[in-house]
């Protein structure tokens, strides 16, 4: 999970401020993204498709009524939801933010394994992709 964003409100500013954190954390990115979503309206809003443009994002949507299409981020939250939210009492909402944050951030990008990455956490994936791409160019 790169780029994310806690509210008790559901508009497109969300989509937007988690796409602007996940470019901020990355820096420089591919030639080619892919923002894949389902077909919420925040998701195929004129303020994303024009945001997604300006950005050389790449949108991608799956089928309605089709959660294969969604599968990884339908993944991540049942997770989240099984593995921390639902074995717990928030008194505020502010608590609930900070821990969902700290869960995202350190247990499941960095000390979790992902068995469909080869059972090693996401930053480990990514360094060993990063390592390897590295080599690639310098051998090119």
């Amino acid at each position: 999970v790169i780029g994310w964003v806690i509210a008790d409100h559901m508009r497109t500013d969300l989509i937007q401020d988690a796409l602007v954190m996940a470019m901020a954390l990355r820096g420089k990115r591919p030639e080619q993204v892919i923002f894949h979503s389902d077909r919420g309206t925040q998701y195929a809003s004129e303020q994303i498709t024009e945001f997604a443009a300006a950005h050389g994002i790449t949108r991608s949507m799956g089928h309605t009524g089709i959660c294969w299409d969604n599968a990884m981020a339908e993944s991540f939250f049942a997770t989240l939801k099984t593995e921390f939210y639902y074995r717990r009492i928030w008194p505020t909402r502010a608590r609930a933010i900070r821990g969902v944050a700290a869960w995202i951030e350190d247990r499941y990008n960095r000390r979790r394994r992902h068995s469909s990455i080869g059972h090693v956490t996401p930053v480990d994936f990514e360094m060993q992709y990063s390592s390897q791409a590295a080599e690639i160019q310098l051998a090119a």
